[in-house]
C-alpha cells in the first residue's frame, strides 16, 4: 500500500477526506460566568462579512462571476468529518483497488471507445423483413461473436502417427421394422379412456322395494304417515330441533356431502351429491334407505337442482358437464357443456319457464339454457353432443356464487367474489341494480324468505346479511346474524318454513339457530362431535322441527 505522503495534492475530490483525530472525553466542571457568558461569539467566520485586509475593507468576492462565494477554506468549502479506523482504511483500499494515485482516469470519449468495442464482438441485428433463417431480425437479443480456437501446427511438424479412430452412430438402429405394433402411451390410453367414457352415465336401483302393492315408485309421496305432506308449505309453526334421529352412513368414507336437496313442496326424498362423483337418492321416511344412484361425473359435484316438481334434476360437476336427469327412471335426458366449471344452478320456478335454468360459471358468466333443445356434435370434447346457451349474463368480474330468483320469478339476484349483488331481469343480459361496497365480503350462500321480501346471504366475515329483494334491492342494516364462524368455506343457510327462524352452518361442527325477527342467536347444536364443519343445512317444508345437515366426513343427519 502506498504512503499517503505519495498521493499528490490535485487528486480528485471524491477520493479525499478531511478526517481529524476524536478528541478525548473531558470530565472537567466547565465554571459559568458572567464573563465567560459575555465573550464574544467563537465559530468559523463568516464568507459574507466584509472583513479588513489591510487598510481596505473588502468582500471575498469570485474572480469569474463576481458574486460572493460561499467558502470555509482557502480553495473552497470544506465539511469535518469523524470516521473510524475501519471506515478510513476500508476507503484508503477502495481507491488503491482501483489502481491508486496512479491510476489512468479515462475520459468520456474514451469510455464510449471502450463500450463500442464491447458492441462490435455482437452480431448484427438482422432485417425486420426476414422472419427465419440467415439475417432474420433479433434486434437487441444479437449474440456475441465466439472466437474458434484451433490448434496451430507448424508446416514443417512431422506427424507423431497417433491414429485416431472415428465412431458412426448407425441410424438403422431407429428404424422400426414393417409389421411391428407399438403400444400406446400409458398417459394416452388413460386420455382416451376418459374421453370415450364421457357421457356414459348409468343408473342403479339399491332399495328393498321399487313398487309398493299399487305399482308405484318412490315417486309417489306417501299418505300412510302422521304428518301431511301435500298441505300447503309454511302453513304450520315450526320449532327447533333437539336431537339426533337418524344418521344416514356415507358409502364411501371420507368423501365429503358437496351438496343437498329434499324433494320440492313433499320433502319426502333426499337428493345428494358427494365428491366420489356419485349422486345419490335416499328415503326421508319408511325404511330410510339409499333409493337409487347415478354415475356419470367424472369430478366432484358441485350443485344440484330439482325443477319445480321434482320428476328431473340437474347436476354440475368440476368435470365441467351439467346433466338433466328423470328422478324416477335414472335416465339422463341431456347433457350441457361449455368448458367452464358450474358453480350453482337453479331452474326456473315459475310455470312458463319451467323447462328453462341458470347456471352460474366460473369464468364470471350467468348462461341459460333450455333444456328441450335439440343437441349438437359440435361443443363437447370426444365427440359427445352438447347444447348452446340461449342467453349469457356476462357483468360480473369474478366466479358466480349464487343465483337467487324473486319478485314472482320476473327477476334474480346474483352475488360473486367480485363482492358485488347483481339484480336483473330474466332474458335481458343487463343488469337493473348494482351494489358493491368497499366493506363487503364475497356472499357465498342464499335463502329467500317465506315472504319473498329478503333474501338472506352468508357473508365470508363470519356473519349474515340481509338484502331487500323488492324495489331498491338494498341491504337492510338492521338485520345481522353473527355468532358462527364460516370464513373461507361456503356455508349453507336455511329459513324455516314459516320465516321465524335462520339456520347455518359452522365451521366448527356446529348448527346455528337464530330468530328472524331479533336476529338473536336461540340454538347452537353439536352436529359433529368431531369438530367437522358443517357445510350443508336444509330445514324440511312439511315438518314443524326437522332440519337436515350434512358436512365434510359425508354423513347425513335428520334433527328432530
Amino acid at each position: 500500500m502506498a504512503d499517503f505522503g505519495d498521493y499528490p495534492p490535485n487528486m480528485a475530490p471524491q477520493d479525499a477526506l478531511v478526517v481529524r483525530s476524536q478528541a478525548e472525553p473531558d470530565h472537567a466542571v466547565v465554571p459559568y460566568s458572567a464573563e465567560d457568558l459575555a465573550r464574544p461569539t467563537v465559530g468559523p467566520a463568516n464568507p459574507f462579512r466584509r472583513a479588513n485586509i489591510g487598510s481596505n475593507t473588502q468582500l471575498v468576492r469570485s474572480a469569474a462571476t463576481g458574486t460572493a462565494k460561499r467558502k470555509n477554506v482557502l480553495s473552497g468549502t470544506a465539511t469535518e468529518e469523524f470516521v473510524s479506523e475501519h471506515t478510513f482504511r476500508s476507503k484508503h483500499r477502495a481507491v488503491e483497488r482501483r489502481g491508486g494515485p496512479a491510476r489512468v482516469v479515462l475520459t468520456g470519449d474514451e469510455v464510449k471507445a471502450q463500450n463500442a468495442a464491447v458492441r462490435a464482438g455482437r452480431e448484427g441485428k438482422g432485417s425486420a423483413t426476414v422472419a427465419d433463417g440467415d439475417g432474420a431480425y433479433v434486434g437487441p437479443w444479437a449474440k456475441f461473436q465466439r472466437k474458434t480456437v484451433y490448434d496451430e501446427v507448424d508446416e514443417n511438424e512431422e506427424d507423431d502417427g497417433e491414429e485416431y479412430e472415428y465412431e458412426y452412430e448407425d441410424e438403422d438402429e431407429d428404424v422400426v421394422e414393417s409389421g411391428t405394433v407399438i403400444p400406446a402411451p400409458a398417459p394416452a390410453l388413460a386420455r382416451r379412456k376418459q374421453l370415450e367414457t364421457v357421457g356414459d352415465e348409468t343408473t342403479a336401483f339399491v332399495g328393498s322395494e321399487q313398487y309398493d302393492y299399487q305399482g308405484r315408485t318412490y315417486m309417489h309421496v306417501p299418505q300412510d304417515l302422521d304428518v301431511d305432506l301435500r298441505k300447503e308449505v309454511g302453513s304450520i309453526t315450526n320449532f327447533i330441533p333437539r336431537k339426533l334421529v337418524h344418521t344416514w352412513k356415507a358409502p364411501t368414507p371420507g368423501q365429503a356431502v358437496t351438496a343437498l336437496r329434499l324433494f320440492p313442496d313433499s320433502g319426502h326424498l333426499m337428493l345428494s351429491g358427494s365428491a366420489d362423483n356419485t349422486v345419490r337418492l335416499w328415503d326421508v321416511y319408511h325404511q330410510r334407505e339409499l333409493l337409487r344412484t347415478y354415475t356419470g361425473h367424472k369430478r366432484a359435484i358441485t350443485d344440484l337442482s330439482f325443477n319445480r316438481d321434482g320428476t328431473r334434476f340437474l347436476t354440475g360437476s368440476h368435470d365441467r358437464w351439467m346433466k338433466l336427469w328423470d328422478t324416477e327412471t335414472g335416465q339422463c335426458i341431456n347433457r350441457f357443456r361449455t368448458g367452464k366449471t358450474p358453480h350453482c344452478l337453479v331452474f326456473n320456478p315459475s310455470v312458463e319457464g319451467a323447462h328453462e335454468f341458470l347456471s352460474g360459471m366460473s369464468n364470471n358468466k350467468i348462461l341459460q339454457w333450455d333444456t328441450r333443445a335439440a343437441a349438437s356434435s359440435s361443443g363437447g370434447d370426444g365427440g359427445d353432443s352438447v347444447n348452446e346457451p340461449v342467453q349469457d349474463y356476462d357483468h360480473h368480474l369474478a366466479a358466480i356464487n349464487t343465483i337467487t330468483f324473486v319478485d314472482e320469478n320476473r327477476r334474480f339476484m346474483t352475488t360473486s367474489d367480485d363482492k358485488s349483488v347483481r339484480v336483473w331481469d330474466y332474458n335481458i343480459p343487463v343488469p337493473i341494480s348494482y351494489t358493491s361496497e368497499p366493506w363487503m365480503y364475497p356472499l357465498t350462500r342464499a335463502a329467500l324468505h317465506p315472504s319473498n321480501k329478503y333474501v338472506a346471504y352468508q357473508s365470508g366475515d363470519n356473519q349474515v346479511l340481509v338484502y331487500s329483494a323488492r324495489d331498491k334491492y338494498r341491504q337492510n342494516r338492521k338485520k345481522a346474524f353473527k355468532g358462527h364462524n364460516n370464513a373461507g368455506t361456503a356455508i349453507d343457510v336455511a329459513i324455516s318454513p314459516d320465516g321465524q327462524f335462520l339456520a347455518s352452518g359452522d365451521t366448527s361442527g356446529y348448527v346455528c339457530f337464530f330468530d328472524w325477527k331479533t336476529c338473536k342467536m336461540y340454538e347452537k347444536l353439536k352436529a359433529d362431535p368431531t369438530g367437522g364443519s358443517v357445510n350443508h343445512v336444509v330445514w324440511h317444508p312439511q315438518e314443524t322441527s326437522k332440519v337436515v345437515t350434512a358436512g365434510t366426513h359425508g354423513d347425513i343427519k335428520l334433527w328432530d
